[in-house]
């Protein structure tokens, strides 16, 4: 194995997916433990978390003993949290801390059973290989409805694929709307370890607060999030029709 082949594997060993996975939710009660096809939604995260080539180990952070029972029955590694954290960041961290083996982390949402092992690996590879804090996933959008949607998040970036901002409003305002691209962002992250537990021990910021969008503390406070283009459009479960249609697509 050649120097820099090694030091990619070493990466690999360093590297961590953890699944922030709360029990309550406002619009869909205990959503991580409704089952299709034989399996709770938490196990056909964790199984797809598990395809990806890039990272050695995959945690489940929770904050439930439902949760827990849940994924050691199915044979996943889980860890209890604190159920006071307001964030899956916050989660992650308290699981990063715990182990100093982990130098990069991949914030996998627990609710996302669509998220292709594919794109997990092209976000810690992104990482990997950059002197990015955080990356992240954005894809082409052209529905105005989804353009003017505060529940579709916005993002515009540099040349070199580099956050500049993200929003809930439109952007770029479309002032020669002939010109405007626009671009949605999906919300899984990779992280450096020492980035992760930066964010999170740094108070909101006022843009955060205003948009209700955690990853703007980072740029508030000058970290530099990459950005990776894909055209994965995953449907995440938060309502119970979101369900209904992720069941109807594995049951047939």
């Amino acid at each position: 194995m050649n120097s820099e082949n090694n030091i990619q594997a070493q990466k690999v060993q360093k590297t961590a997916i953890i699944i922030p996975a709360r029990l309550n939710s406002s619009r869909l009660k205990n959503k991580l433990l409704l089952v299709a096809k034989n399996k709770p939604i938490i196990q056909w995260v964790y199984e797809a978390a598990s395809k990806a080539k890039l990272a050695s180990q995959v945690i489940v952070a929770c904050d439930s003993k439902e949760i827990y029972d849940t994924v050691k029955a199915f044979g996943g590694n889980v860890e209890m949290t604190s159920d006071e954290h307001k964030s899956g960041s916050d989660r992650i961290a308290e699981v990063a801390k715990r182990h100093p083996e982990i130098e990069y982390i991949l914030n996998l949402q627990g609710d996302e059973p669509q998220m292709s092992p594919d794109v997990i690996d092209s976000l810690i590879d992104a990482l990997h290989n950059s002197d990015a804090d955080i990356s992240t996933l954005v894809r082409k959008i052209t529905s105005k409805e989804q353009i003017e949607s505060p529940n579709c998040v916005k993002c515009v970036f540099t040349k070199d694929n580099l956050a500049l901002y993200f929003s809930r409003h439109p952007i770029p305002y479309p002032r020669n709307a002939e010109e405007a691209e626009y671009f949605a962002h999906i919300g899984m992250y990779a992280y450096k370890k020492e980035s992760l537990l930066k964010m999170t021990s740094l108070p909101m910021a006022m843009i955060e607060k205003t948009e209700s969008l955690e990853q703007l503390r980072a740029l508030y406070n000058g970290m530099t999030i990459k950005i990776i283009q894909t055209n994965l459009n995953p449907v995440g479960i938060d309502t119970i029709q979101d369900f209904e249609k992720f069941k109807n697509i594995v049951e047939g």
